[in-house]
């Protein structure tokens, strides 16, 4: 039985190119200072920034603004200049963003460099997701992603863990160790990855898209961008809204809020590389989409239910964690597949945006709704808006091939 399990675990990471691994490993290196979007609504709400939840969920807001911009802008570059130069120039500009921000104190400035910062932040997602595309095959695509997923959820388990000790003492630090993160990141990325000169690449060549194959026009595709956009909606919650209310009404401390989000990344570096290993083969894209949304759902249902708030909270995370894993890896999938190399930053830029608008959205009504009326119907909102995403998931189509 352990034979049989190591040799799954290693042959699900056997058969991708080496550039994939090398940008897994940029990715592992940028998440692990990833300490400031967990802790940013707390800092705000804290005794050192004291802000309104409201002028929090605005900074929060414009967070998920600047990524929208920064999807657009991300995208559209990565078709015309390539990916490589995209992902550099938005690592070393955010990271020196970062430390800026860390610096400022009052409202009106927090509020634009948090906009700026997103903006050159968020512009690299497009076009590492083009990069992925570019260094994988059709057999390994899902995995690649996955791979990238591990990366990102291994730096997202150290960064909360380490993250929710540095918050205990010094809100301000987090940010400078986000920052140097990003900048190294970019440093091994222009050591590794940087393309040969002669080397004529598919994404450095610039090219016209015609209409028929723009991602704008792709009417299959809008539609699954508007589920995204739901589906991000609510659950971008877990960064924003769930740790003020697993602190101030679970009265759970900082470092055990840290302690259960590093769980969400750890159980996803342990099971999702063989779980989409196993699922990928099974050719059922959609399904795993839609069953995955289902369970998002029955996370915030969870919050909803009497007990020890520890263990409501941990179960809550490992639902969301779950439902995560069988989602978001076939999300990638089904993009993917509706786009080419002339188009690829269109449709990663779109993708991008949809998380975006989530994330732009969710903050700021959730938490004019928990001002308005509680955090329980908030989570029975979050909960039925999932339910019925999974429902229009479930009506989507391949593309032909």
């Amino acid at each position: 039985m352990i034979a049989r399990t190591a040799t799954l675990y290693k042959t699900s990471f056997t058969g991708l190119s080496s550039q994939t691994w090398l940008l897994s490993l940029i990715m592992l290196v940028n998440r692990s200072g990833t300490m400031v979007l967990p802790f940013m609504t707390l800092y705000l709400t804290g005794k050192t920034m004291n802000r309104t939840l409201a002028e929090a969920g605005t900074v929060m807001g414009l967070f998920g603004l600047g990524s929208i911009v920064g999807a657009y802008f991300g995208g559209k570059f990565t078709d015309k200049i390539g990916f490589f130069k995209v992902q550099m120039y938005a690592l070393l500009f955010g990271g020196i963003l970062f430390i800026v921000l860390g610096q400022l104190k009052s409202f009106g400035s927090i509020c634009l460099f948090t906009f700026l910062l997103s903006l050159v932040n968020e512009s690299f997602r497009p076009a590492n997701s083009a990069a992925i595309a570019h260094y994988s095959s059709n057999e390994n695509r899902t995995r690649s992603y996955s791979l990238n997923r591990l990366a990102i959820n291994l730096g997202w388990a150290v960064g909360a863990s380490i993250g929710g000790l540095i918050a205990t003492y010094n809100y301000e630090l987090l940010f400078w160790v986000d920052g140097f993160t990003n900048i190294i990141a970019a440093v091994f990325l222009f050591i590794f990855l940087r393309p040969k000169r002669l080397e004529l690449k598919p994404e450095a060549i610039e090219v016209e898209v015609p209409a028929s194959q723009s991602a704008y026009r792709d009417k299959t595709y809008l539609w699954f961008i508007f589920l995204t956009t739901i589906f991000g909606f609510c659950f971008f919650q877990l960064f924003t809204i769930i740790p003020k209310y697993f602190r101030d009404n679970l009265f759970l401390s900082e470092s055990y809020i840290g302690l259960i989000m590093a769980v969400n990344g750890l159980i996803i570096v342990g099971v999702e590389m063989v779980l989409v290993y196993i699922l990928e083969r099974k050719n059922k894209i959609i399904f795993f989409i839609s069953f995955g949304t289902f369970i998002c759902a029955a996370a915030f249902f969870s919050l909803l239910l009497p007990g020890n708030a520890k263990l409501i909270s941990l179960f809550m995370i490992l639902l969301i964690t779950i439902g995560e894993i069988v989602a978001m890896p076939f999300m990638n999938s089904y993009w993917i597949s509706r786009s080419n190399e002339k188009n690829r930053g269109q449709y990663a830029g779109l993708y991008t945006i949809a998380w975006g608008i989530g994330q732009t959205l969710g903050p700021f009504l959730s938490a004019l709704l928990v001002d308005a009326t509680n955090f329980s119907v908030l989570f029975v909102v979050l909960g039925t808006a999932l339910i019925f995403t999974s429902v229009g998931f479930n009506k989507l189509t391949m593309p032909q091939k």
